[in-house]
C-alpha cells in the first residue's frame, strides 16, 4: 500500500480566512502500513492478550459443607449420601454435601489459583500490532468490520493536532467527527445500545454497544480525553503505547482510526521502516516482512517473465493402460497363451460330440451290462426264496399260547 499511495492528506476544520487559498498539507505514509497483514497471527496473539485482563474468581471453600452431614449407611432403603442430621423441621434428613443436592456445593469448586494469564512471544505481540495498524489503512476491511465511512473522505484519516488538542467540550468534540464525516459511526453506536443477555445486566453491565472511532495521540492530554469521553463508542489511544485490544477489538482486523498528523508522522521514529531502524529498535523490534511480495499467485504464473521459461506443454494425452484379468479376458489371454484358442476348440468339439444324436453306445459293452444285471436279479430271487421257507428266522422269543381246551359236555 505505500508504494501505491505515498502521501496521505491531512485534514483540517478551520475555514481559511477571507481571501486566503486553503492550504493543502500532506503526510507520508509510514511504513508500518505495509506490514504483512496476518489475520491469524492478530486473532491468536489478541486471545491470549485478552486472558491477562481477567480477574481471579472463585466460591467460598466451605460453600456447599456447612452441615455436620453423615451417610446413614445401607439398611434403610435410602441412598448413602450423607444426611443433614437432627429432627423437627424439613431440612432434617435432606442429603448435603453432593452437587446434585439441594444446598450442595458445585461439581469441581472453582479456584483462584487457576492458571488466568497466558505468556506471549514479544516477537508474536510485536508482530500482530504491525498488521492490525497495517489494516486500519486498509478501506475494505474497515468496511468488512462493520465501520460506516461512506462519508470519510480517506483512510487512513488524518487530521491536524491544532484541531484536536484544543478540545474541551464534548459540543466541540462532535463538531469535529461531523466534519470529517465520522459521526455516522456515533450514530451507528447509539442505534446497538441495547440490554445485555444474562446475568451481566445485574453486575454493572447492564448495556452492551459496538465501537466506535479510535482516536489517536501523539501524547496524552486530559482535556481531550474528557471531550471525547462522553461520546458513545469512541476510545482514545496513544502512539507511543498502541494497544492490540483497542486496534483490532475481538481479533477482528480494520478498527476506524482517527490520527492526528503528530502520531501519524512520529509511527516511523517509533517503529523504524524497511530501509532504516529507528531509535527504539531495540525496545519495539524491526518491522516484520511479508514472505512474497505479491501475493496475487495466478498473476505471477501468467505473467510473460514465468511462460517465457517454461517449456511447450505435451499435447499427447497420456491415458493409463487399464490392467485386465488373462483368466476373465479371453483376447489378452489369447495373446499371452496362443495354444489357448486350440485347447478350447478341441474342448468344444468333444462336447459337441458328446452330445449329438448320432453317437451310439458300444454293443459289448451294454451287454455285459445287461448280464451282470440279470445276475443280480437272479440272486435277489434266490435269497427271497430261501428266507420264506426257513420257517425258524420268524421265531420270536416269546411263549406260544396254548388253545383253549374244548367245552366240557353236559
Amino acid at each position: 500500500m505505500s508504494t501505491t499511495r505515498p502521501l496521505v492528506q491531512v485534514r483540517s476544520i478551520k475555514k481559511p480566512a477571507a481571501g486566503e487559498k486553503p492550504q493543502r498539507v500532506s503526510a507520508t505514509l509510514p511504513a508500518i502500513f505495509g506490514a504483512p497483514i496476518r489475520p491469524d497471527v492478530v486473532r491468536f496473539t489478541w486471545t491470549q492478550m485478552n486472558k491477562n485482563r481477567r480477574q481471579p474468581y472463585a466460591v467460598s471453600p466451605s460453600a456447599g459443607h456447612q452441615t455436620s452431614a453423615e451417610s446413614w449407611g445401607t439398611g434403610r432403603a435410602v441412598a448413602r449420601i450423607p444426611r443433614v442430621p437432627g429432627g423437627g423441621t424439613h431440612r432434617a434428613g435432606q442429603a448435603a454435601f453432593g452437587n446434585m443436592c439441594r444446598g450442595g456445593r458445585m461439581f469441581a469448586p472453582t479456584k483462584t489459583w487457576r492458571r488466568w494469564h497466558r505468556r506471549i512471544s514479544t516477537r508474536q505481540k510485536r508482530f500482530a500490532l504491525a498488521s492490525a495498524v497495517s489494516a486500519t489503512g486498509v478501506t475494505g476491511l474497515v468496511l468488512a468490520r462493520g465501520h460506516k465511512i461512506e462519508r470519510v473522505p480517506e483512510i487512513p484519516l488524518v487530521v491536524q493536532g491544532s484541531d484536536i488538542s484544543g478540545l474541551t467540550k464534548t459540543k466541540e468534540a462532535v463538531k469535529l467527527l461531523r466534519s470529517v464525516g465520522a459521526y455516522t459511526e456515533v450514530d451507528k453506536v447509539k442505534d446497538s445500545r441495547k440490554i445485555r443477555a444474562g446475568a451481566g445486566k445485574a453486575r454493572g453491565r447492564r448495556y452492551v454497544q459496538r465501537l466506535g472511532p479510535l482516536i489517536i495521540l501523539s501524547k496524552q492530554d486530559k482535556d481531550v480525553s474528557r471531550a471525547f469521553r462522553n461520546i458513545p463508542g469512541v476510545d482514545i489511544g496513544y502512539v507511543d503505547r498502541l494497544n492490540l485490544l483497542q486496534l483490532a477489538p475481538g481479533g477482528h482486523l480494520g478498527r476506524f482510526c482517527i490520527w492526528t498528523q503528530d502520531a501519524f508522522e512520529q509511527l516511523d521514529k517509533l517503529y523504524g521502516t524497511y530501509k532504516t531502524q529507528g531509535p527504539f529498535a531495540r525496545q519495539r523490534g524491526r518491522l516484520p516482512r511479508a514472505k512474497v511480495t505479491n501475493a496475487d499467485l495466478h498473476r505471477i504464473v501468467s505473467s510473460e517473465e514465468v511462460r517465457s521459461q517454461l517449456r511447450a506443454g505435451k499435447r499427447g494425452v497420456h491415458v493409463p493402460r487399464q490392467r485386465k484379468n488373462p483368466l476373465k479376458n479371453r483376447t489378452l489371454m489369447h495373446r499371452l497363451n496362443p495354444y489357448e484358442r486350440s485347447r478350447i476348440r478341441k474342448q468344444l468339439v468333444n462336447e459337441k460330440k458328446h452330445k449329438s444324436k448320432t453317437y451310439k453306445r458300444d454293443a459289448n459293452v451294454a451287454k455285459t451290462e445287461r448280464q451282470r444285471a440279470q445276475k443280480r436279479i437272479k440272486r435277489r430271487s434266490a435269497f427271497y426264496k430261501v428266507l420264506l421257507s426257513n420257517p425258524t428266522i420268524y421265531e420270536t422269543s416269546e411263549p406260544k399260547k396254548a388253545a383253549p381246551k374244548p367245552a366240557a359236555a353236559q
